[in-house]
């Protein structure tokens, strides 16, 4: 029986990376005023669904894909969320 999930995935640099992007918003955030704002960091946000038999198998195909795919471990983090949006008999939960 195939589950499937929605998986909520967050990508970010380490933080001893330097994000030349953040560092170019949080200036443009002071030009315009924001002078509270001390740090940003960006970073990247993907969503799929993808179908396993069981959360565990999910989360360890998911943690493959991040690590092989997704995410630049040499300089990235990454973490994600996942929930099960659908069974076999269509009943989301």
């Amino acid at each position: 029986m195939q589950r499937k999930y929605r998986a909520k995935i967050f990508v970010t640099l380490r933080p001893s990376v330097l994000d030349p992007a953040g560092v170019a918003v949080q200036s443009g955030l002071k030009q315009l005023g924001y002078d509270n704002v001390e740090q940003v960091r960006i970073g990247k946000y993907i969503e799929m669904i993808l179908s396993s038999p069981d959360e565990g198998t999910a989360r360890q195909n998911l943690d493959r894909i991040c690590d092989q795919m997704l995410a630049n471990t040499v300089i990235e983090n990454y973490r994600f969320d996942l929930i099960e949006v659908e069974s076999q008999t269509g009943v989301v939960s």
